[in-house]
């Protein structure tokens, strides 16, 4: 028998946020789509994921207003302004992770464009803003391991970049 993906008892924002984002690879493909990754073959590359459970993710991260498909064909997935607000949640529990498994030391850095590291919370060391993933730009961090995966994905991250510009693969 198949786990349930809601929690019908459960009177908590947190359960109403994993019925949206809580299944597995989820949270990648959103983490995908703000560096830039928009299209479903660049997706599959970069996740090792099946093509039937990617199409399954993007069909409900569209279907729940986090992502809208644009164009025929081959289309693009764009995150929608309810997508981007999921910015601080990814960028915390990408900081956290890295501190409970690297010891503190970095795979990604996050740096508000032109200012100064990101700390934990989001702010600007530099500034104290909270700059919004358009003014974000990612490196690779101390803890980056490029020797990992070598597929075109890999390798256009591993270039400083703003978050949610398109990757420049075709």
């Amino acid at each position: 028998m198949a786990l349930g993906t809601d929690y019908p008892r459960q009177d908590c924002g947190v359960a109403r946020a994993l019925e949206l984002v809580g299944e597995r690879w989820t949270l990648l493909v959103l983490r995908d789509c703000f560096l830039g990754v928009r299209r479903f073959s660049d997706f599959q590359a970069h996740l090792d994921i099946s093509r039937g459970v990617l199409a399954q993710r993007l069909d409900a991260l569209v279907s729940s207003g986090l992502l809208v498909r644009v164009g025929n064909g081959h289309p693009s997935y764009v995150l929608t302004d309810a997508g981007l607000g999921l910015w601080p949640v990814l960028h915390s529990l990408a900081r956290w992770g890295d501190e409970q498994t690297t010891g503190g030391r970095l795979r990604r850095t996050w740096h508000h464009a032109g200012c100064g590291e990101l700390a934990r919370d989001g702010r600007c060391r530099s500034c104290g803003e909270t700059p919004g993933p358009a003014d974000v730009e990612t490196r690779p961090g101390p803890a980056a391991d490029p020797g990992l995966r070598d597929d075109p994905v890999s390798q256009a991250l591993r270039l400083p970049r703003r978050l949610l510009e398109p990757l420049p693969l075709r």
